[in-house]
């Protein structure tokens, strides 16, 4: 029995403002209305570092990890993450829509009746736009949507996301193994354990995904499991927890954290966010 979504009380549709708050978890970023004139400054990527607590399958703790991830100024980063919110939305449209005009539509090459002595509106073709059956006046052709955004300020939106999210987030040890057959109950009740609420919305983050974890978790409306090959800034957005794995945080530390030696990145887009 698949569980309905509740609705998300945040909107990311129409926002991105970013609040700064000062907390023990690096910055909360709250979402509100962007304003359509801002223009990004040359920004630099800063490092924010949150020490989560590690749980086991069961629940409990078993020890620490640390999420030091690159994050945008809080009066840049809103524009940042609304930009490559857009920018995967436009990109994911497939611009198929296609109609057909009055040249195009099958038939209408005899004159339906004499021009006159009918009493008749004069007609020339029956496929007329005027007509039901006719062309479409202005209609939807092929066009393609897509529009480019920079692999670092890409990235720098996934990381400041996620680095908003550390409040909501958990880090569990890998369990991949620990469902030995599909069951969606045993699924529930290790949410439940961990403290999540299996009517809200969850993102799960894990390195690999089996079958048994993946049909144990398909049944669960609320719930979404990525990896880092389908990990993308929407789904991290509509989910209101998100769950990593002691591999999903190494791996979102050596992507989209600082290395060693490195210095901070800076960017710069002179176009309206």
């Amino acid at each position: 029995m698949k569980m309905a979504a509740s609705p998300s009380p945040i909107s990311f549709f129409s926002s991105s403002i970013f609040l700064h708050t000062s907390n023990t978890c690096s910055t909360k970023l709250h979402f509100l209305k962007a304003e359509s004139s801002l223009r990004l400054r040359a920004t630099a990527a800063r490092a924010q570092l949150a020490t989560l607590p590690v749980l086991s399958f069961e629940g409990s703790q078993v020890g620490l990890a640390s999420l030091n991830l690159k994050s945008a100024p809080p009066d840049t980063a809103r524009a940042v993450v609304h930009r490559g919110l857009t920018t995967d939305l436009t990109n994911s449209r497939r611009g198929t829509a296609s109609t057909l005009t009055r040249a195009e539509v099958r038939g209408g090459g005899v004159k339906p009746y004499p021009q006159k002595k009918t009493g008749r509106a004069r007609r020339g073709s029956i496929r007329t736009p005027l007509r039901p059956g006719g062309g479409v006046i202005f209609g939807p052709k092929p066009k393609d949507w897509s529009v480019k955004i920079n692999k670092k300020e890409k990235r720098l939106a996934i990381s400041t996301a996620i680095s908003s999210a550390c409040e909501s987030t958990v880090v569990v040890e890998d369990f991949d193994d620990k469902f030995e057959k599909p069951q969606t109950k045993a699924f529930v009740e290790m949410l439940k354990r961990l403290g999540l609420d299996p009517k809200k919305k969850s993102l799960f983050l894990m390195m690999q995904l089996s079958d048994n974890v993946k049909l144990s978790s398909r049944n669960i409306g609320t719930l979404k499991i990525l990896t880092p090959r389908t990990l993308n800034l929407f789904d991290i957005l509509d989910a209101e927890t998100l769950v990593l794995t002691k591999g999903a945080v190494e791996f979102l530390n050596e992507r989209y954290g600082f290395s060693d030696g490195e210095e901070e990145d800076e960017f710069e887009d002179a176009g309206e966010a």
